[in-house]
This record gives structure tokens, sequence and C-alpha cells, in this order.
């Protein structure tokens, strides 16, 4: 199946794709260096050499280049954090909506009068959620909060965000919004990391994120094993 993934370094840096072919293409927003096997490429959200911070990630030139090459469908796996008490680290969600109240969308439409209206299709989703089980269970229909990064939000932010959404991260909203303007059909899949910053009795320290993404390391490889699977 002709399929675009968007992940993050955890995923650009696994052995799954060591044998990949490395390419790159030219969009009027930048360059962009892309992983290539058949039918199916993988782009690294945060590029290649010293990975970006999400504030300074080109989305316009990561999602251009996925429409330029003919790409439709589109899934991406997001790094998140828990709004939720019931939703502990290691548990797999699909966001079908999100907010991104703290910086203004992107957008293709910088000297047209338009908008798409916003959403996420995740069209292949049941398909991933039913050939996926029992092995990974994805908890479907959850609502993505995004801030801007790059650091972590505050204690106090957390608490005025936490009623607006289950997972909180730095990235997704962009690419939905693009995805939607360039025709594309965006699918969420996120992995659950941490709690946010104060949720039942945690604080955020960079160095323990950084363990517990390399804890799911294994697990993610089996998830991502698995959808070339299901998709080839």
């Amino acid at each position: 199946m002709k399929v675009a993934f968007i992940s993050g370094t955890s995923i650009v840096n696994s052995t799954l794709f060591a044998e990949w072919e490395v390419a790159t293409i030219e969009t009027k927003f930048g360059p962009v260096t892309y992983k290539k096997r058949g039918e199916q490429v993988l782009i690294n959200r945060h590029g290649y050499g010293f990975p970006l911070p999400p504030h300074a990630i080109n989305y316009r030139a990561n999602i251009a280049a996925l429409a330029d090459l003919g790409f439709r469908e589109v899934v991406s796996l997001n790094s998140v954090g828990s709004l939720k008490k019931e939703l502990p680290p290691g548990t797999f969600v699909s966001c079908s909506d999100y907010v991104g109240l703290q910086q203004g969308p992107a957008t293709f439409f910088d000297t047209e009068l338009k908008g798409g209206a916003p959403g996420i299709p995740n069209n292949l989703i049941p398909r991933l959620v039913a050939e996926l089980a029992p092995e990974f269970m994805i908890q479907t229909g959850k609502v993505y909060v995004q801030m801007r990064g790059p650091r972590f939000e505050t204690k106090a932010e957390i608490r005025i965000v936490k009623d607006w959404g289950d997972v909180i991260g730095m990235t997704a909203a962009h690419e939905a919004d693009l995805c939607t303007e360039a025709g594309l059909n965006y699918n969420s899949l996120a992995l659950i990391d941490n709690f946010s910053n104060g949720l039942e009795g945690t604080e955020i320290d960079f160095v323990k994120f950084k363990d517990l993404v390399k804890d799911n390391q294994t697990r993610v490889n089996r998830l991502f094993a698995r959808l070339l699977e299901i998709l080839g």
C-alpha cells in the first residue's frame, strides 16, 4: 500500500529502517530528507542530524514533500504525555480531534483567503486497530492538546488544560492542519511516554523522560514492524 509514515527520532534511529534508502526532495518550503522502501516512505519530523525542537520543525516542508511525492495516506506516530490518570505511560492511543490554541495553525495559505475545515480522517485506524489486536490495544477517539514547546508544560498550565483533552504534545495539530489543506488523510497513533507535569504526583524530568522513551523503544519497534506488515 502506498503510505507515508511520520515519526520522531526514536523510530528513525531504529534498526528497523536501517536498510531503507535515504533520499532528499526539494519543496517550495525547503528540502526534506526521508527514507523509502517500495511504496512506503518515512519522515522524521525533527529532521536528520541534530534533531530540531518542536517549535522549529519545518512542518510545511514535511507535508508538502509527501504531497509532492504523490502520497495521500499518512500514518503518524507521536510521543505524548497523559492528561488522564486512567491513561498511564505505555498506553497506545489514536486521537480523532485536537486543540491548538497556544499558537496559530500551520498553513499553506499565506496569500489566499481560505482555510481548510480541521479534522483527523483516521480512515486507516479501524483496520489498524483490528489487525494490531490483541498484541496492541489502541484506545481510539482521544483528544490531543498541542502546546508550543520546546519546554514541557508547567504544573499550572496542566491544571488549566487537563480538561481540554486526553493527551498533550507539541506536533500533531500542525501536521493534521497541513494534511487537511494538502488533501492528505492523516491517521493518528500516539504512545504515552509520561504523565503530564503534576498529574498523579509526578514531576517532569527531561533526563527521566528520555529514559522512558528509550524503555518504550522495543515496543515501538514491534508496533512499526506490524504496521509495515499490515500496510505492506
